[in-house]
């Protein structure tokens, strides 16, 4: 396999790591809106002595959705190993540039976590969704996701970071990143307190006003509109050099605010609608794009060589020939 090969084929499985950390979101959640969070009663087996789930006459469809969860969790994990043997082993298959030390530890993490993920399932199985387990699955698999989101954007351009547009608009930027966790944060509590434990007879929640919660969860929304509307201003408003870097970072803050909008309609309608089951995973998804979104747009502030740049630039070595 040649150096390109390998490159091209380290970027796929780099995007696919970033896919799968999404969906083991949507398939989580269609684990706890369905009441299937004790589909399975055990853990690593799907039963006592049962690996997978068994079809008989009194049997649900509830076993069968948590075991296609367990199922994604293996893939998740598969595709981050292969992440982290792949770029690891870059620098042996004369892949240039050589990885760096931050991009050898983003290729990495996504493999512990998701190992830490699995242990974290079976936890929460045996102690029967206990809401501070099931939230810090989630949050778990929102971390993944930041970081997968990462992960992809290093390995297609992985020179060195330049800012490219005021410092003004980069603090507002990473102000809205850190504003997004405080989102995704109290958005866990929320479903936590709300009616979707995970299981039709286990209801253990967080014993918080689920009103409340979902109004300072509301109000967070809110403070990460308006840091929004601030670096879509200062976007549109800048003079800088990098006019070209502005207008990455404004075509990539406008999908971020269609990604906002989106979300906080889909939020608003569920809570007066009684928080339908679909709606309710539909936001949890939603909940991951933002987090790529944001992360998308604060990346967009900074000038990075591409990996096709970089290579081009190297200099290379002359044979010497001996006679």
């Amino acid at each position: 396999m040649s150096a390109l090969t390998y490159t091209r084929l380290t970027g796929r499985v780099i995007v696919a790591n970033l896919v799968v950390q999404i969906l083991i979101i949507a398939t989580g959640g269609a684990v706890r809106l369905t009441g299937s969070g004790l589909g399975c009663s055990s853990w690593p087996n799907c039963a006592p002595g049962q690996f997978t789930p068994t079809l008989h006459g009194e049997s649900s469809f509830h076993p069968y959705v948590e075991w296609g969860n367990r199922m994604m969790g293996a893939v998740v994990v598969v595709v981050a190993l292969a992440v982290a043997l792949l770029v690891f082993f870059a620098q042996h298959r004369s892949v240039r540039p050589a990885p760096s030390i931050r991009l050898l530890w983003l290729a990495t993490v996504p493999l512990l976590l998701s190992l830490v993920q699995a242990v974290l399932g079976g936890l929460t199985v045996v102690l029967d969704l206990h809401p501070a387990l099931v939230g810090s699955h989630f949050l778990f698999s929102a971390a993944l996701v930041w970081l997968s989101t990462w992960l992809v954007i290093d390995w297609y351009r992985p020179g060195q970071a330049r800012l490219a547009v005021p410092a003004r608009l980069r603090t507002v930027g990473w102000l809205l990143a850190a504003v997004a966790a405080v989102v995704v944060v109290l958005g866990m509590v929320v479903t936590g307190s709300g009616p979707h434990s995970g299981d039709d007879e286990v209801g253990y929640r967080f014993a918080v006003d689920p009103v409340l919660v979902a109004r300072a969860h509301a109000g967070a929304v809110w403070v990460f509109v308006a840091l929004l509307a601030v670096l879509l201003v200062l976007a549109f408003h800048a003079s800088h050099d990098g006019a070209v870097r502005l207008s990455v970072v404004r075509r990539r803050a406008l999908v971020l605010l269609g990604v906002t909008l989106a979300q906080g309609a889909i939020g608003y309608v569920q809570y007066f609608t009684g928080l339908p089951e679909l709606l309710v995973g539909i936001h949890m998804v939603g909940a991951a794009v933002l987090l790529v979104a944001t992360a998308w747009t604060v990346a967009g502030m900074s000038e990075r060589a591409s990996r096709a740049e970089l290579a081009a630039a190297e200099p290379t070595v002359p044979v010497t020939v001996q006679h």
